[in-house]
């Protein structure tokens, strides 16, 4: 068997998956896994239709940016992706997309606002968004610069607790330790996306959610009292 086949054959898995979520269409987005005992990781090709995608097709690189197996040229944003498995050390996906509302706020430069308990469920704060890039970052090494803008942004925050970025003038970026919810935080971060675009369309001047209500959300499912769903061990009570 070869050494990376079921890294490939998981990242083929997941990027179908991602084509089938509706953010992406055509060859727009991308999806990766890093194997973190052997500090490489598997990514879509560049250019490549989701519906003809195979897993052979996967290309392996590691943190240097090297392809260590494959035929294909890896995805173009894979600068990107290696630069938040080198800062980011508990992650192990990095998906990115460009969906219509996340790409919007991308765009405007802006935050996404939390205005509703619906955001406070998944983050106690504003989606955010990173500074626009300077000429010099742009003509330089510009996949790199867009991963290292995405670590300026968490100079002061959790990678761990925000798994969700706006790159300005780009789209989003999201992560997480395994694939299907880095998937997850992309499907999450286009529905709060148009959610805040709508409630600013109905009323532009929604002030932010009370402290209060986001503490409450938030911790009632990610706190260490959450009590939010079941718990793994919880037995039938008779």
């Amino acid at each position: 068997m070869n050494t990376f086949e079921n890294l490939k054959e998981a990242a083929w898995k997941w990027n179908i998956e991602l084509s089938k979520s509706g953010l992406v269409v055509y060859t727009f987005g991308n999806l990766s896994i890093f194997n973190r005992k052997n500090k490489v990781f598997a990514i879509k090709p560049s250019g490549v239709p989701y519906e003809s995608l195979k897993p052979e097709d996967i290309v392996i690189v590691d943190l240097n940016n090297m392809v260590i197996e494959g035929s294909l040229r890896p995805s173009s944003d894979t600068k990107t992706h290696s630069v938040l498995y080198r800062y980011f050390p508990e992650i192990c996906s990095v998906v990115h997309t460009h969906s219509t509302y996340a790409v919007a706020w991308a765009q405007a430069m802006m935050p996404i606002p939390i205005y509703g308990t619906t955001h406070a469920d998944h983050l106690a704060e504003d989606i955010p968004c990173t500074d626009g890039m300077d000429d010099a970052m742009i003509q330089g090494d510009y996949e790199e610069q867009t991963g290292m803008q995405i670590i300026k942004a968490f100079k002061n925050r959790s990678y761990k607790e925000t798994e969700m970025i706006l790159v300005a003038s780009h789209g989003p970026f999201t992560w997480s330790n395994t694939p299907e919810k880095a998937l997850y935080n992309s499907v999450i971060l286009e529905k709060l996306a148009k959610i805040a675009a709508f409630t600013q369309l109905i009323n532009p001047t929604t002030p932010r959610l009370s402290q209060t209500l986001i503490a409450k959300h938030y911790q009632r499912k990610h706190g260490k009292s959450a009590y939010y769903g079941q718990k793994k061990d919880a037995q039938t009570k008779k």
